[in-house]
């Protein structure tokens, strides 16, 4: 993601119709599917799972349903731990160039 052009923002939707606006941090893909780490770009209460509280990171999926790219929550705790995992890595290593 270059940084010559500014952040990247998106709008998603809750369960609840609640639109709140993320900014994408950055992109893996890890057995042939995409995951997208994203930090809120407003604090606000919403239905998505944080996978990391602590750090407000929110790591989505990107899958395909009815012909659409859509996001989607991990589906498991181990998950949701390994593509962490993973994209602290990168995050470190693009801090260390």
């Amino acid at each position: 993601m270059s940084e010559e052009f500014g952040a990247d923002f998106i709008t998603i939707s809750d369960e609840n119709g609640n639109e709140f606006e993320l900014e994408l941090v950055g992109t893996i893909e890890v057995d042939g599917i995409t995951y997208m780490a994203f930090f809120p770009a407003e604090t606000e209460d919403t239905d998505i799972d944080l996978d990391d509280e602590e750090n407000g990171m929110i790591i989505l999926k990107a899958i395909e349903e009815d012909g659409e790219e859509i996001f989607a929550t991990l589906d498991s705790d181990e998950e949701a731990e390994r593509i962490y995992d993973l994209f602290m890595e990168q995050l470190f290593q693009d801090a260390e160039e």
